[in-house]
């Protein structure tokens, strides 16, 4: 009788030694079911809204799914270039921007030929993505905590720069805080760090922003041949689903992200959606004013009950709750609503439907452990 592989080398196989300390990633869960109400998802920031009509209409009856894509997305670049007014050649798709992410991390951070990591700095708490991706780089992840209001502590982030740090990762909207930065603290920022330290701009949920303050990625890659920023059609465009995500920066630092990229990693499909999109803007920006509209009801809501909330500009809540984050997140799935709780610090909630966040509201108002301190 033949052995089978596992039995040929005697039981599991394991992974590379980095893998064993990696955290894992925990997407937001499905709403519960609860007899006598309609259910939201409201744990994984994603828009409650089907992307724009003249999207589904061009992506309707596609079928040229057994040819490979254009790996270089041409014609979805060019349209970016036009939208941002930046050469076509400084932008890098990916599969979201969290591929495109794991591209740039790939090319300027990882594991060196004398066995040190490189070393990546970031706030935290921020996108709970970042660990995972710099340690499968084979880098080494530098976490300076975000301040009590939620804010990236950019003094303490440029202090903690080494010979070893290579990326600096800047998320703003901040995930899953909320807090914008500003354009005047990210550009002092920069001139105190390092000229040859990648400076990565998360621009996730940049179309949520109203803060006239807020810091513009694009225009600092313009100033700054560090700079990289990251955007996404997932959260604004609706189109989560279809992974579509692009990184700008300079032709110093393009020219290896290309070598990197990974091939073919936005399909047909998904490049005409976010083509289509791009092309309507207008009436995303209407959707998308539609949810700010429905944060600002909600911020304003949670402060009138006495909740202190950090500033959001994102299109999601944070509450500060810390040991009660479970707690909470079990009262709202008794609700029938899913948040996202991180044990011990907070819980996030995206904005969803108004009937969704008018009975979160309502949660807050029967909850009687509020974040109340600074």
């Amino acid at each position: 009788m033949l052995m089978t592989s596992a039995e040929t080398l005697g039981g599991d196989i394991p992974p590379r030694p980095v893998v064993a300390g990696l955290p894992r990633y925990a997407a937001g869960k499905p709403p519960a079911a609860v007899e006598g109400l309609q259910s939201y998802k409201l744990s994984s920031n994603e828009s409650p809204l089907p992307p724009i009509a003249a999207v589904r209409e061009a992506i309707a009856g596609f079928s040229d799914f057994n040819r490979y894509p254009d790996p270089l997305s041409s014609k979805l670049r060019a349209e970016l270039a036009d939208f941002l007014a930046v050469p076509a050649e400084d932008i890098v798709t990916g599969a979201g921007s969290l591929g495109a992410l794991n591209q740039i991390l790939a090319t300027f951070a990882g594991q060196n030929d004398d066995g040190k990591a490189d070393e990546v700095i970031y706030a935290w708490r921020s996108f709970e993505a970042y660990p995972i991706s710099v340690g499968l780089a084979g880098a080494e992840s530098v976490r300076i905590p975000v301040t009590a209001d939620g804010r990236h502590d950019l003094d303490e982030m440029a202090r903690a720069v080494s010979a070893r740090t290579k990326v600096i990762l800047l998320c703003t909207p901040n995930n899953p805080t909320g807090p914008a930065l500003g354009a005047q603290e990210v550009e002092a920022f920069l001139n105190s760090v390092p000229a040859n330290i990648v400076v990565v701009i998360d621009e996730a949920y940049q179309e949520f922003v109203r803060d006239d303050g807020a810091v513009n990625g694009i225009e600092l890659y313009r100033k700054y041949p560090n700079v990289v920023v990251l955007r996404t059609f997932s959260k604004a465009h609706g189109l989560a689903g279809l992974r579509v995500g692009y990184s700008v920066s300079q032709p110093a630092l393009t020219q290896y992200l290309r070598v990197v990229a990974t091939p073919f990693a936005v399909s047909q499909i998904a490049e005409v959606a976010a083509l289509t999109s791009l092309q309507n803007f207008p009436q995303v920006v209407e959707r998308v004013q539609t949810l700010v509209d429905e944060r600002d009801r909600v911020a304003a809501g949670l402060r009138a009950l006495g909740w202190k909330i950090p500033d959001p500009q994102g299109n999601f809540v944070w509450l500060d709750l810390g040991a009660e984050a479970a707690r909470f997140a079990a009262a709202a799935a008794e609700r029938a609503l899913s948040v996202r709780a991180f044990a011990g610090e907070g819980v996030r909630v995206s904005i969803g439907e108004p009937v969704a966040n008018t009975r979160f509201l309502q949660l807050c108002a029967d909850y009687t452990k509020a974040p109340t301190g600074s």
